[in-house]
């Protein structure tokens, strides 16, 4: 197969659910990187990693969507004042009272809530399986853990949180490669509905401060009056656009994380004995999950001039597609790289992004994993799967839909 039909497969139902034998394809081409009829696809760990930290290489914003489909502006969903979705020197700006919020103070502090957290999700998935009767991993635990903690962070009173999950699975499909009509309109209607939510939640906050992170970004923003925001660093819509990302990003990847790290150990028991017994290293295992079956497989970048990438020519303005998924399993970078080894060393995944745009819910989401994992395994020791997972229909983030199991 040349690049182009194994990219086209790769968005097939058959290639989203299992892309792996596609991205060795890739590899068995030479190289890192290969063209496209209009694009350039990489996938060598390294060079990855190098477009990555490369600030030349730009996000697609407004600007550019203005040039190749001027229609976006008619979809709310399309939320282009996220940083996300921004370059230099917006990006930076609004990133930088954002990131006050992910510091490594303020996340190891968030352990004993996590802990909490999990260990109460687990009474319910015990009080629910107690009887044999299959338990729904991802909609009991994978989704609720992550959910209820970034909710914690931003401030979002509980009784709020629980109609957040199909509002967050309807705007996530637009950062997927392929977005059709429908599924488009039904993220404008979570984008509206979302937004309404956030504009009334940060005006509390404005009346009434609280120590969360929307009080903080609302302290700093205009309040979406139709002013300037006169000395405000946010915009009204930048305001909106960032709590959005936020709630989506805060929970999507580490769900996929939780869901796929599961799916390793009820296929290889020997290795949630080796989690659940410390012969294993729960962080360590947690990088081996993001590089073997990553949340998140694949991000993009442009760059205005030509450039050259991995010996590979690269017009001015054409996308480059970082496949993450096909560099964690570049032979060059790692050693039998189909093969899941939490011993591994120097792993080092990519799943978060690197440079100006690394994720910065990282340090978090792995957190939530290194608490996770250990508490699931050593309180069910019996875990089991209950019939056949069903897997979530996305290329660019991956993980399950359902993925029942037993406790007992």
């Amino acid at each position: 197969m040349d690049a182009n039909v194994i990219f086209e497969s790769l968005l097939t139902t058959e290639g989203r659910s299992d892309p792996y034998p596609l991205y060795a394809a890739l590899h068995r081409l030479g190289g890192a990187a290969v063209p496209l009829t209009d694009a350039v696809i990489v996938h060598g760990y390294h060079a990855i990693d190098a477009v990555l930290r490369d600030p030349a290489f730009r996000v697609t914003d407004a600007a550019r969507l203005d040039e190749v489909d001027p229609g976006w502006r008619d979809h709310p969903a399309l939320a282009m004042h996220a940083i996300l979705n921004l370059n230099p020197p917006d990006h930076s700006r609004i990133r930088a009272p954002m990131a006050r919020a992910f510091t490594k103070r303020r996340v190891s502090g968030l352990a004993p809530s996590i802990t909490r957290m999990t260990d109460e999700l687990l009474d319910v998935m015990a009080e629910r399986g107690a009887d044999g009767s299959p338990v729904e991993f991802m909609h009991d635990f994978a989704f609720l853990l992550p959910v209820t903690v970034i909710c914690e962070l931003l401030g979002i009173p509980e009784a709020d949180r629980a109609g957040f999950r199909p509002l967050a699975r309807d705007l996530a499909a637009t950062v997927e490669v392929e977005v059709d009509l429908p599924m488009l309109q039904a993220a404008d209607v979570a984008a509206i509905r979302l937004h309404e939510y956030l504009a009334a939640l940060a005006a509390e906050r404005r009346a009434d401060p609280r120590d969360d992170l929307v009080s903080a970004l609302a302290a700093i923003s205009a309040p979406g009056d139709g002013g300037d925001g006169g000395a405000a660093v946010l915009t009204a819509e930048e305001l909106l656009d960032n709590l959005s990302l936020l709630l989506v990003a805060g929970f999507e990847t580490t769900t996929n994380l939780l869901g796929n790290g599961l799916r390793v150990i009820l296929q290889q028991p020997a290795v949630g004995d080796a989690v659940r017994d410390g012969s294993v290293p729960v962080p360590a295992f947690v990088e081996e999950v993001l590089r073997y079956d990553s949340p998140v497989q694949l991000t993009s970048r442009r760059r205005p001039g030509p450039a050259e990438v991995a010996g590979v020519h690269v017009p001015g303005g054409a996308e480059v597609i970082a496949l993450l998924g096909a560099g964690h399993r570049d032979p060059r970078r790692f050693t039998a790289p189909d093969t899941f080894n939490p011993r591994r060393p120097d792993v080092t995944p990519l799943s978060f992004g690197v440079g100006a745009h690394f994720c910065l819910g990282a340090a978090l989401a792995r957190l939530e994993g290194a608490i996770a994992f250990p508490r699931l395994l050593r309180r069910f020791p019996r875990l089991a799967a209950a019939g056949e997972p069903t897997r979530r229909t996305g290329l660019v983030l991956r993980g399950f839909e359902t993925l029942p199991v037993t406790v007992t």
